[in-house]
């Protein structure tokens, strides 16, 4: 690895989060690295990164034509776009990869726009910027390499200290899909109908507890970060696609059986998804988390009293929508992300603490202190499903960053403790 720090450079085209964080880590471990951003940006960064190891350039050409091993770390919407241009450019007998979440389009956008001569191995760290990557996974994609060009690239990845897996291009999607797509739409909706609704959940009573504390952290910790890295997953993959509408349907499905007091149909359908998403578990009660557990981390003031009456359809909708999927979540525990990890932990707890689910019915069926915010929910669940049945960026886009700027005051105080909670939770199940 010495030999090649001396002779090797790496290239980062974009340095939006993701990128930052790979070029900050390769470069302090000893490696020449080449960067870039748009070329409005070039005399800002030349200045922010001046006393760093990393070189800015002005485009991506530079990058291109310098570097041994190339990663495109730019938003889904504009792979192909961006790799058209400076792909040509790409210094002959190179290594290209991304880090986008869907990774056909990538491969297309590759093998469409670069020389035969570059071998292509491409990434992606199943976790967000604010996450230290040290045992996250890591996916490595071998598609067009030889292997010592593959040991080339597990060699510069390796100063992330993440935990390597070995995936196609096609297996990564569909996981990616399994793993991610209905929880993002889950949070999204959350987040969309508190909005619709006027609401600060955390200002509210009926909010208040351990479930309640997970689901307002990660929603606001995902409505913190760029909207593109959702829209990349939710749009260009196909799996992803169907899955968002399956978890709109499933939010549509359990409400019209909740409002319609329909007890039979309604315990038959969340038992069988149960029975389905969580065999064994269901019946030896051995759960990740705990509600106390959950409960530590509020960004209300004013402490629970008691539990408050909810149905949760969030949650049930998420397990209803696997179990239609024919999805098992822990399939792909070696893919998931952080996030993913705590969420599946919360709806074990949900449907394996004994009585807990048989209540969250009842509270369905009897108490109305939530329908209009379930009702609420489900039309955001059904909108973000249009939006991504559309494939419609912008449209994306706005939806996204008008439910942002309704949170974002709350974003540092909910990133800090959203982080304390992450940790906790990820040292508990380690």
């Amino acid at each position: 690895m010495e030999e090649w720090k001396k002779s090797k450079k790496i290239g980062i085209i974009g340095l939006g989060d993701m990128g930052r964080l790979y070029a900050n880590r390769i470069s302090q471990a000893g490696w020449k690295v080449v960067a870039c951003d748009q070329e409005s940006r070039f005399d800002q960064l030349s200045e922010e990164f001046n006393s760093s190891q990393i070189t800015i350039v002005k485009n991506g050409h530079y990058v291109s034509r310098s570097c041994d091993f190339i990663i495109y770390s730019v938003e889904a919407a504009n792979i192909d776009k961006i790799v058209s241009v400076y792909g040509p450019s790409t210094k002959e007998g190179a290594i290209v990869g991304g880090q986008t979440s869907c990774k056909a389009p990538e491969i297309a956008a590759f093998e469409k726009h670069l020389p035969p001569d570059v071998e292509i191995v491409t990434c992606h760290s199943l976790h967000g910027p604010k996450v230290n990557p040290k045992g996250q996974p890591l996916v490595l994609i071998k598609h067009r390499a030889s292997d010592e060009s593959f040991s080339f690239v597990e060699s510069v990845l390796s100063v992330l200290e993440s935990k390597p897996v070995y995936l196609s291009a096609a297996e990564h999607d569909k996981i990616t899909a399994d793993t991610q797509a209905v929880t993002h739409a889950a949070f999204l909706s959350m987040g969309s109908a508190w909005r619709a609704n006027n609401q600060y959940p955390w200002k509210i009573t009926r909010y208040l507890g351990g479930i309640e504390n997970a689901k307002i952290n990660i929603s606001l910790r995902i409505y913190s970060n760029k909207w593109h890295v959702y829209a990349g997953l939710a749009i260009t993959n196909p799996a992803a696609h169907q899955q968002i509408v399956q978890y709109a349907t499933s939010a549509s499905d359990l409400y019209k059986l909740m409002i319609s007091g329909n007890r039979e149909m309604l315990r038959e359908r969340l038992f069988k998804a149960r029975e389905a998403v969580f065999g064994k578990l269901a019946s030896d009660n051995r759960l990740l988390l705990s509600d106390d557990l959950l409960g530590r981390f509020s960004l209300s003031k004013t402490p629970p009293e008691g539990r408050t009456p909810n149905s949760h359809l969030s949650i049930l909708a998420i397990v209803d929508s696997w179990h239609q999927s024919g999805i098992v979540p822990y399939d792909h525990m070696i893919c998931s992300t952080p996030l993913f990890r705590i969420w599946l932990g919360v709806t074990e707890y949900l449907f394996c603490t004994p009585g807990l689910l048989e209540q969250c019915i009842e509270d369905a069926l009897n108490d109305s202190q939530f329908r209009k915010d379930d009702l609420e929910f489900v039309i955001a669940a059904r909108n973000w499903s249009r939006l991504v049945t559309y494939g419609n960026f912008d449209l994306y886009r706005d939806e996204f960053e008008n439910t942002q700027k309704y949170f974002a005051h709350m974003f540092p105080e909910a990133t800090a403790l959203g982080n304390e909670m992450i940790n906790t939770i990820l040292a508990k199940t380690a």
